[in-house]
């Protein structure tokens, strides 16, 4: 059986990118050994596409038939699973693009890898307030609530639930510039009382914020993109990452060692 070589890497990847059940036969038989009726239900491949497919594996030694089965080879598992990492970030770098430009995500030194499974919400023209609802929905479930940024809680109606969920019992630490904290505790001042009353939340204050906004939630970290003009929330993105939540705790944690705590009110 000839051996099928190719000028360079590229060759196999662009062999494998110009059909779709290339890779995923190849997928496939990386599961487990497979029928060519197997295949064919697993694919969705036709019995002539699976026929050649398996002859042009068998030439690259990435198959081998046993009986009336294929399966791979340790060439071919080691092509299929380096063929699913690179599908897989592509699809992490596709679902990025559209809302790089709005996230901060170099000024917060904060991998791609570290959001690769994030959820990713974008405003748009009919659902201007997608972002929003999103972070509403996020904060609704959670138990403590942490926030960094020259923003409060990503602006209505987010303040006015933050609010409401501290009062209710969730405990909360913003780490605020001073001029953001007077401004809020100025323009709302009784739904500042009442959530300054409960002793649920501790508000800090920090004079050199990075230029990103954080938040923490029980089992999320969340990055708000905001539109430099209008100053509107235009992306959120939220992720569970291990290298994420790492990340964030330790950014939250060293602002909040320089912070000053607010102090009284009357004080202010």
């Amino acid at each position: 059986m000839p051996t099928v070589t190719t000028d360079a890497p590229l060759g196999d990847i662009e062999y494998l990118a110009r059909s779709p059940y290339r890779v995923r036969t190849l997928n496939a038989l990386s599961e487990e050994p497979r029928s060519r009726s197997e295949l064919r239900e697993a694919t969705g491949a036709s019995p002539s596409t699976v026929g050649r497919l398996l002859r042009e594996f068998e030439e690259r030694r990435w198959i081998r038939r046993t009986g009336h089965e294929y399966e791979t080879t340790q060439l071919g598992a080691f092509v299929a699973s380096g063929m699913a990492d690179l599908l897989e970030r592509i699809e992490t770098e596709r679902q990025l693009r559209e809302v790089w430009i709005e996230l901060p995500i170099d000024s917060c030194e904060l991998s791609v890898e570290a959001v690769s499974d994030a959820t990713v919400t974008l405003a748009e023209a009919s659902a201007p307030y997608r972002p929003i609802d999103r972070f509403v929905s996020l904060l609704e479930g959670t138990d403590r609530f942490r926030f960094l940024g020259s923003e409060l809680a990503l602006i209505e109606p987010c303040r006015t639930e933050a609010c409401q969920l501290i009062a209710d019992g969730m405990r909360a630490e913003i780490i605020d510039p001073p001029a953001v904290a007077i401004d809020v505790l100025e323009a709302y001042p009784e739904l500042c009382a009442r959530m300054l009353e409960t002793g649920n939340v501790t508000i800090y204050l920090h004079d050199d914020l990075p230029e990103y906004s954080l938040c923490l939630l029980d089992d999320r970290v969340a990055i708000p993109g905001y539109d430099p003009v209008s100053g509107t929330v235009r992306a959120l993105i939220d992720t569970g990452t291990d290298a994420a939540r790492e990340w964030a705790e330790s950014t939250f944690v060293r602002y909040r060692r320089e912070a000053e705590p607010l102090p009284p009110l009357e004080a202010l």
